[in-house]
């Protein structure tokens, strides 16, 4: 089933010039970039995204590192883009990522692992909504 779903070059990728080798990545790997653009969000606004977190110990840091520097908003579209999407980042601890996934690539930390990508169609259209109004 052809999907969308939203992607995220974090600060650290971008901050490090390899938005391009991710973006070649998921072409290569059949995600076709339908829309990309490079922003700045504020804090509020990672606040506002990553909403779903709140609760979690993480949010505060998630949150500040999202609103850290630019980062790139892409939306890709495939074959079951979403679990493809995933399967491409790897786990979210770049430790524990199967090789030949972005974060074991990219990732520098749990953290600053580089990607994000939604974890299901439903969140894939509210977050592509965010960034493509």
């Amino acid at each position: 089933m052809i999907e969308q779903t939203l992607s995220i070059i974090k600060p650290d990728a971008v901050e490090r010039n390899i938005a391009n080798k991710i973006k070649v990545f998921f072409e290569k790997n059949n995600l076709k970039i339908l829309k990309s653009k490079k922003v700045k969000i504020s804090k509020e606004e990672a606040s506002e995204f990553y909403k779903a977190h709140q609760t979690k110990p993480f949010y505060k840091e998630l949150c500040n590192y999202l609103s850290s520097g630019p980062i790139v908003v892409m939306i890709l579209e495939g074959e079951n883009a979403v679990s493809k999407n995933r399967q491409l980042m790897g786990a979210t601890d770049p430790s524990k990522a199967e090789e030949g996934t972005l974060r074991k690539m990219y990732g520098l930390s749990i953290g600053k692992n580089s990607v994000h990508g939604s974890d299901s169609a439903e969140n894939g259209k509210t977050e592509i909504d965010f960034f493509f109004k």
